[in-house]
């Protein structure tokens, strides 16, 4: 019997912000991970560790933060926790896309990315995404003791969870951008 964490994609989301700057200003920031820590919900922030900074290739090691209300019946990692993943894709003015590495620095089908165009009457539509096509190791890790029903659920919630994490990190992005205009 197959299982929902067997779907591909298991995850494929976005969401779209206007933001009252030029696409290669708000590439800029987008692009420069270590800054994570001021618009997104978990990542603090962190550090390049191999390659040219937000070039294809170069590595980012990720301190994150999870709060315990965070689909709290779900046994996910709780508290501070690191992640590593490899730019994909940069193109200044057009994408910025980064995959997830397993712990044992493996290649998984999990991509973070935002995209950027110039939007009608003036300003960037950034466009923030997350696809996962087969699950990682972490998903695997996550519902290995749950039954059936409390996977669907996990996969919801966290759909859910996800979506909303997309939308805040927009905004805050859009704050920080607008702001220092």
């Amino acid at each position: 019997m197959s299982s929902i964490v067997d779907t591909s994609p298991l995850f494929d989301l976005r969401s779209d912000i206007v933001v009252a700057a030029t696409p290669d200003s708000v590439y800029a920031v987008v692009s420069d991970l270590s800054r994570s820590g001021e618009w997104s919900p978990e990542c603090q922030g962190g550090e390049w560790i191999s390659g040219e900074p937000a070039t294809v290739g170069a590595v980012f090691r990720g301190e994150n933060l999870r709060q315990e209300d965070v689909v709290s019946w779900a046994p996910l990692v709780r508290g501070t926790w690191y992640t590593e993943c490899r730019v994909v894709a940069a193109e200044p003015g057009r994408t910025f896309r980064w995959m997830m590495l397993s712990h044992a620095s493996e290649d998984q089908e999990s991509v973070w990315g935002f995209d950027v165009r110039p939007a009608e009457g003036g300003g960037t539509v950034l466009t923030h995404h997350f696809r996962m096509g087969l699950a990682t190791a972490g998903i695997h890790k996550i519902v290995a003791d749950l039954d059936e029903p409390a996977r669907v659920r996990f996969i919801e919630e966290w759909t859910s969870k996800l979506a909303q994490d997309l939308a805040d990190t927009l905004k805050l992005i859009r704050d920080v951008i607008e702001t220092a205009a």
